[in-house]
């Protein structure tokens, strides 16, 4: 009888044997009791891979012992045989959805482990009536991504360090979220109790936007509020301190960049400091412009979306509109604080339509 492990070299073995080899320390050995292979007559031999040196080293210590393959032949040729295999199944965790969630941070490093793992991993968790699969590829093994796309696996989305790709193990239409649909941006409206507005000039526009005035704006960052995101952005491009008011009216665009959607928010803020300090990477000028003549713009007057965020803001400051202030609320169903943004009149504690800058 033959035992088989990883390759062709084999030793000899008693009643009990032991594999360690010099990739194993004493905690890894491997023991094979008699009772695996009690057929009369046949002497049991364990043998290691015969890979070059250099095959060797590429694959972990911790690869190795991800699979291993049991082979027991008949004696003088009988044709009896039994093949045992076991390959490791991925270390992943259950979502909410009946779906599996593999850990980024045990996957082998190796191609051909990982291969076999993923196969093996795929077919436990259909066993067992799972549906979704995420895997999270880190950036330093990228060289399994083609591996994950052989077996199936589609991309999801990407950031800087990873690339997120999914399987969906039972037939039919696949019920996995989809990427982030939207883009967030903000712009600030900020007037001081001079009825002087905040304005900038970015350095990289378009030709026809190129001399126009406008109020700082940008991208919402990951896992930022709106109201602190404009905030942070008036700060950056102007170096003037704000507080945030209300949002006072939002816009949504399709196919804005890269065929995603596009949420603008216009809030108000209030400012409590004067001195402009320019970022010099985004911004050409930046300074306090007259209210009237800021409206004045050519460019304002003659565009749509322009005019009415301006006219918006106007009806505020004149107490004709109210906008959404932000509340910080926590919801049962997550137990996390959220941002809720509306405005009751008839609430003792809101100040709406009270001027909120003080004028």
């Amino acid at each position: 009888m033959e035992l088989t492990l990883f390759g062709s070299k084999s030793f000899s073995s008693a009643s009990e044997m032991m594999l360690s080899r010099p990739f194993l320390n004493s905690s890894q050995m491997f023991k094979f009791s008699s009772k695996l292979c009690s057929c009369r007559g046949f002497s049991p031999r364990a043998s290691y891979s015969s890979t070059s040196p250099n095959e060797t080293s590429a694959v972990s210590q911790h690869d190795l012992l991800d699979s291993y393959s049991c082979r027991i032949n008949g004696k003088s040729g009988s044709n009896s045989s039994l093949f045992l295999k076991k390959d490791r199944v991925l270390d992943a965790f259950d979502d909410e959805y009946e779906g599996v969630v593999v850990n980024p941070e045990q996957l082998p490093s190796n191609p051909h482990v990982f291969a076999s793992a993923l196969r093996s991993s795929i077919h436990h968790w259909k066993i067992k009536g799972k549906k979704g699969v995420w895997l999270k590829l880190p950036l330093e093994k990228s060289e399994l991504v083609p591996v994950a796309v052989q077996e199936g696996f589609q991309y999801h989305h990407a950031e800087k360090s990873y690339v997120m790709m999914t399987f969906w193990i039972p037939d039919g239409p696949c019920l996995l979220p989809s990427n982030a649909s939207h883009q967030v941006g903000v712009g600030s409206f900020v007037i001081n109790d001079k009825d002087e507005v905040l304005v900038v000039q970015e350095k990289h526009s378009t030709p026809d936007l190129f001399n126009l005035w406008k109020i700082p704006t940008g991208f919402i960052l990951e896992s930022e509020e709106i109201y602190t995101g404009a905030v942070r952005e008036v700060k950056e491009e102007t170096g003037i301190d704000t507080e945030f008011v209300e949002v006072v009216a939002f816009r949504h665009a399709q196919n804005v960049s890269f065929e995603k959607s596009d949420l603008f928010f216009v809030c108000m803020l209030r400012p409590t400091s004067t001195e402009i300090m320019v970022d010099d990477l985004e911004i050409r000028a930046a300074k306090w412009m007259a209210l009237d003549e800021f409206v004045k713009q050519p460019l304002i007057e003659s565009d749509s979306m322009f005019k009415k965020i301006i006219d918006i803001c106007i009806a505020r400051l004149g107490k004709r509109y109210c906008g959404l202030s932000v509340h910080q609320l926590v919801s049962r169903f997550d137990g996390r604080l959220s941002s809720l943004y509306f405005n009751m009149v008839e609430d003792d504690d809101s100040d709406c339509p009270a001027d909120h800058s003080g004028r």
